[in-house]
Order: structure tokens, then C-alpha cells, then sequence
């Protein structure tokens, strides 16, 4: 039988009921970097029996951070910020895990302990900027080059994050291995010029993906560990000349893990974080890295309640995740099974703030 969006699908120790998944995305509204209860109203509204939440993109250490007001899971008082936000979401039925994320070279000194260099694969400034800790625009900045001996902490980071994750009542994690930041850093030729165990071949620079997630299986278990990755991705200036070949060989190599699932962005909404891009006429994603995956795969990008049920039943995804959208109805699934339209987004409310283009959107009818 062919799958639609409201057909149940297991997830491993969770059976969904729908397949319409809430994607990570960054909205700094945290109080400093500890989830509180604006982040609670938030997750909550978004929350269906049987759906899943995957949370916003959440730094596993204090290096890992890049931008102002994002929570953090490296702290006591942000495992309890974080507890407060998934009781919600459990109490009303739903599924929720944590994108662990480290940025990297995309980082600030602002955001960085004692006001440090950003870190990296490789002493490369990306191009453009961000904005610091006082939401001002700054230029990005030369990373300091990680040396070889400090890579087995930043593996360790990302292992006590999942384990916090855990004991702040997530029901499993997302690694973020792409968009960009550090693990994808280093999986790029052209972020990552090292001649080390972790630079040159294809193997190589796979190795921290790889390492990482074998980290975080061994403190929480496959079952609950899922990973992101956008092949042919160029946010936060990123790109690879021949990704096929990189990704074969990456996802090949997570696919012996049999990881909970497989979160692919489509390649034609690449950077949509920052702007309404759209790239038209690029390969899909899911559909050239479908046969190799064993598990769930859930597909990012763009997706609209008409596009999404096609993901489907092509067979080239198990589930989709919706963002902009999700973030304009809070009871996006309800609009989706209705067939009701969509409420539009306000993209300059995205990022930082209060309750307006984060808590106050309306629900169908209402």
C-alpha cells in the first residue's frame, strides 16, 4: 500500500501517526542560551499526537555556539530548561528530539569563550557574515585551525550532548552534519585542507561524521539517533564539486550504523535559512540516495501540502519535514489533513525577539 502523509510509520521505539515532521530551525528566543517558557509555548503549539518535533539546531558546547540567544544542552540549567519543553510536548502526545550542533568557522569571536578565534578544519574564512552577540552584522572571521589532539573532545562534546539530550527527556537526537558547520567543514574540500588523518581522501574528511556518530550511538543507541546532511548544500558557504561521490561513500558508511533515520535537504532550497532561495533544476536528493538507506528517511525543502504526498509515494521518502511553513501554523498538520490554506510566513521575524512571529500566529479558524 502506498504511503500517504497520514499513514502511521514506525519510528524506532515510537510509532508516528503522521508523517508531517516539524524541521530544526534556529529562532533565538532562548533567555541567554537556557530554554524557557516562551520555547515551551512554542514546541507545544506545534505538538500533535504521534508527530514529530525535531528541535531547533542546539550547541553541544560553548565553542559550539554561534549566535546570540540559542539554547545550549552542555549545562545543568539548560537540561532543565529543556525538560520543561519536552514534559510539554509529551503531554500532549507528541515525539521530540534535539539537533545537536557545533558551528565552527561560521562562529564569532563574540560568541566564543574569553572571546576567541572560531575554530575549523582549516584556517579559511567563509565568505559573508553573521551577526554577533549584540544582533549586530559582522564579517565572518579566519578560524583557528583545530589541532589533530583537541578533535577527540569535540567527538566527546557531541557524546555528553547526546546524553543530556536524553536525560532531559528527548526522545532521541538529530546529529547536524550539515548547512555548513564543523562536521560538514570538514567533509568539504574546500573548508577543509588538511593533510592529517582527517583531511584528503574522501575517507578522511568523512571521518569525523562518522566518529561523532559512533560516539553518540554508543552513549544512547542507534534507535535513537538520526542524522542530517544536504549533499550539493551551499549554506553558510558551503559547496563540493562532486558530491555524489563523497556522499555515496558517507551515507554508505552510516547506513552500517542503522541510525533511526536519514534527514536529507533537498538540494533546490539550500540556504533557505537566510533568504528565499530556490534552485531550480537540482537533482533530488532523496530520490539519488534512497536505495542505499535502510532505515527511515525523512526529506527537507521546500515541500508544500501539494508536493509533500509525491515524496511518498514515489517511494523516495518515508516522511517530510516542513519548516517556514510550520513556523506561520503552529496547526500546520490540521491545515494539511483540512486541505485549508496556509498562513504566510514573516521572514523578518524569523530570528531574535519576543512572541510576535513566534508564539502569535493564529490556529485554522481561529
Amino acid at each position: 500500500m502506498t504511503a500517504t502523509l497520514f499513514t502511521p510509520l514506525q519510528l524506532g521505539r515510537v510509532t508516528l501517526q503522521h508523517r508531517i515532521v516539524l524541521a530544526p530551525l534556529t529562532r533565538m528566543r532562548a533567555a541567554g542560551s537556557v530554554p524557557g517558557p516562551l520555547n515551551v509555548e512554542y514546541y507545544a503549539q506545534r505538538t500533535t499526537p504521534g508527530g514529530l518535533l525535531i528541535a531547533e539546531a542546539t550547541p553541544v558546547s560553548p565553542q559550539g555556539h554561534g549566535h546570540p540567544n540559542v539554547p545550549g544542552i552542555h549545562t545543568a540549567a539548560q537540561v532543565a530548561g529543556w525538560k520543561t519543553v519536552t514534559d510539554a510536548v509529551h503531554a500532549k502526545g507528541g515525539v521530540i528530539y534535539l539537533q545537536l550542533w557545533h558551528t565552527g568557522r561560521v562562529s564569532h569571536s563574540s560568541h566564543q569563550p574569553d572571546g576567541a578565534a572560531p575554530v575549523g578544519p582549516s584556517a579559511i574564512r567563509a565568505e559573508g557574515g553573521t551577526i554577533n552577540a549584540a544582533f549586530q552584522p559582522v564579517p565572518y572571521e579566519v578560524p583557528r585551525a583545530l589541532e589533530i589532539q583537541e578533535i577527540a573532545s569535540i567527538v566527546d562534546t557531541f557524546r555528553q550532548a547526546a546524553a543530556n539530550a536524553i536525560a532531559a527527556g528527548f526522545d532521541g537526537v538529530e546529529i547536524h552534519g550539515a548547512n555548513g558547520y564543523l562536521l560538514e567543514q570538514f567533509l568539504y574540500s574546500r573548508t577543509n585542507t588538511r593533510t592529517d588523518a582527517y583531511g584528503g581522501s574522501i575517507e578522511n574528511r568523512s571521518r569525523l561524521h562518522l566518529e561523532v556518530t559512533d560516539a553518540v550511538i554508543r552513549e544512547i543507541g542507534a534507535e535513537r539517533t538520526g542524522i542530517r546532511l544536504s549533499p550539493w548544500g551551499i549554506a553558510n558557504d558551503s559547496s563540493e564539486a562532486d558530491p555524489v561521490s563523497l556522499f555515496t561513500h558517507l551515507i554508505g558508511e552510516l547506513a552500517k550504523r542503522t541510525l533511526v533515520y536519514l534527514h536529507l535537504i533537498e538540494p533546490r532550497a539550500s540556504g533557505t535559512g537566510k533568504a528565499d532561495i530556490f534552485r531550480a533544476d537540482q537533482p533530488s536528493a532523496a530520490g539519488i540516495f534512497r536505495a542505499m538507506w535502510p532505515t527511515v528517511l525523512l526529506d527537507a525543502g521546500g515541500f508544500t501540502a501539494e508536493t509533500a504526498p509525491e515524496a511518498l509515494s514515489s517511494g523516495r521518502a518515508d516522511a517530510v519535514a516542513f519548516g517556514r511553513f510550520f513556523i506561520s501554523n503552529p496547526d500546520l498538520v490540521d491545515r494539511i489533513r483540512q486541505g485549508a490554506a496556509f498562513t504566510p510566513y514573516h521572514r523578518p521575524t524569523f530570528y531574535g525577539g519576543g512572541a510576535e512571529g513566534y508564539t502569535d500566529y493564529s490556529v485554522w479558524g481561529g
